[in-house]
């Protein structure tokens, strides 16, 4: 009775005088592997399903759909998008590749093994990232709203704000689905926000800062972009637009 009595007086203090919330995890990392990655892919998707990576990659004319061997780097399968469009985003759904593009409010469906396009589908805004937790897939646009899609139809159930606190992040750009929450690039930063599905607050920041040299940053690297997470196995791997290497990565509490 006496401890709960404590609890109360604090809550209450907490609030009376304006004591700051808890500080959101950060966590940095520790490399486990390191892989050969196509320093010519603007990477803008990113996943691992069935044994291999399936990568998007951007810019007009230079857009590409592809299937990597994770072991060696190799493209063992890829398709080349239509110069109009700027490849964004890709998830693998069942049997089914979902692709965005970015300003052209234009997406294709194609299968898995074959990458034959199967349709088209539209939006509005632009399109930068996606994900799927096996029921919904989620998309992101620059904002720091995240739509959340019917899987089948491809039509959007509701959106999700993503807020560190009181603060909404912008620039939310590749996704992935990692144990139950939502990892997101930030662009332009070296930084990945691990958000909660069901009201979009960041349960923790990862802080990538340092897995490129300053050398091989100099050398054309373009800013970290591309997560993907292999569930059987619990692995981590993130990568970058225009990057050299691909990291396994093991999270490190920092604080």
């Amino acid at each position: 009775m006496r401890a709960s009595c404590f609890a109360a007086v604090a809550v209450v203090g907490a609030v009376l005088y304006g004591a700051a919330p808890p500080a959101t995890p950060v966590y940095g990392y520790r490399v486990v592997r390191v892989y050969t990655h196509d320093s010519t892919a603007f990477t803008q998707g990113l996943e691992y399903h069935g044994g291999f990576l399936y990568e998007g990659t951007g810019l007009n004319g230079r857009s590409t759909l592809r299937t990597v061997e994770l072991q060696t780097g190799k493209v063992l399968r890829e398709i080349h998008i239509d110069p109009q469009y700027f490849g964004e985003g890709i998830t693998v759904v069942d049997r089914r590749i979902v692709e965005l593009t970015w300003q052209s409010h234009r997406g294709f469906v194609y299968d898995r093994g074959t990458f034959k396009l199967i349709r088209n589908f539209d939006y509005p805004g632009e399109g930068w990232g996606l994900t799927n937790d096996g029921h919904e897939i989620f998309m992101s646009d620059g904002t720091p709203q995240i739509r959340v899609w019917n899987p089948t139809t491809l039509q959007e159930i509701r959106r999700i704000t993503v807020h560190d606190g009181a603060t909404p992040i912008q620039s939310l750009n590749e996704l992935e689905y990692v144990r139950g929450e939502i990892y997101a690039n930030v662009w332009q930063t070296d930084r990945i926000a691990r958000i909660s599905p069901a009201d979009g607050h960041v349960t923790g920041w990862i802080d990538c800062t340092g897995l490129l040299t300053s050398a091989e940053r100099e050398n054309g690297a373009d800013v970290l972009n591309g997560i993907a997470y292999d569930s059987r196995g619990d692995r981590l791997f993130v990568t970058g637009k225009l990057w050299p290497k691909l990291f396994e990565i093991r999270l490190v509490r920092k604080s």
